[in-house]
């Protein structure tokens, strides 16, 4: 077991609830720093993700990532890599990896269902050929794995099979212009492209 696995918060909870020894057993046989070629085909075969970042100041912020399935990548023994596309300028959850690197990332298949923990330290990529891996990609974060590990699927609530957004960029598709960027109060405020 890792020893940043469980801090003292995490270790006060388990013992009020005698889980301790389970939380344990579950990390030794669960937990990893190296993605396994099952969790790379599962991570690859994703459409979205939930991203958690947290400022400077420890204020955290969730978002959802989607694209095409194949738009994270295992890039690595413990390396991945997504595109960040065209938002809405706010770059929270962006900014937050420059102002704090911690990221947390949760895989969902909600079908099967099944779901995947990546924790790691994420940097930002701007180079040609990073974004050249990723079609309509402004930026590239690229996380290397802390810890990852499979997540009890119970409580996951099933869902029907759905398209991809007519907004997601893949090869052949001019995304439609996003409404919101019409609205008279932000419209003055685009930048220039």
């Amino acid at each position: 077991m890792s020893d940043t696995t469980y801090h003292a918060g995490m270790r006060t909870l388990q013992d009020r609830f005698d889980t301790r020894r389970l939380a344990d057993r579950l990390d030794e046989r669960l937990g990893r720093g190296s993605f396994t070629e099952e969790d790379r085909a599962f991570i690859e075969s994703r459409t979205m993700f939930f991203l958690a970042t947290a400022d400077a100041e420890g204020r955290p912020d969730c978002s959802y990532k989607g694209g095409l399935a194949g738009f994270v990548r295992v890039v690595g023994p413990d390396e991945l890599e997504f595109p960040s596309y065209d938002g809405n300028g706010q770059f929270r959850s962006l900014g937050n990896v420059l102002a704090h690197a911690a990221v947390g990332l949760l895989f969902i298949d909600f079908e099967s269902p099944r779901r995947l923990r990546v924790n790691g330290e994420a940097r930002l990529l701007d180079d040609a050929e990073t974004l050249s891996r990723h079609h309509g990609a402004q930026l590239v974060v690229r996380v290397r794995a802390r810890r990852i590990f499979p997540n009890c699927p119970r409580y996951i609530h099933r869902t029907g099979g759905a398209l991809p957004s007519a907004d997601v960029p893949q090869p052949g598709h001019e995304p439609p212009p996003a409404a919101w960027k019409s609205m008279p109060m932000v419209v003055d405020m685009l930048p220039n492209r």
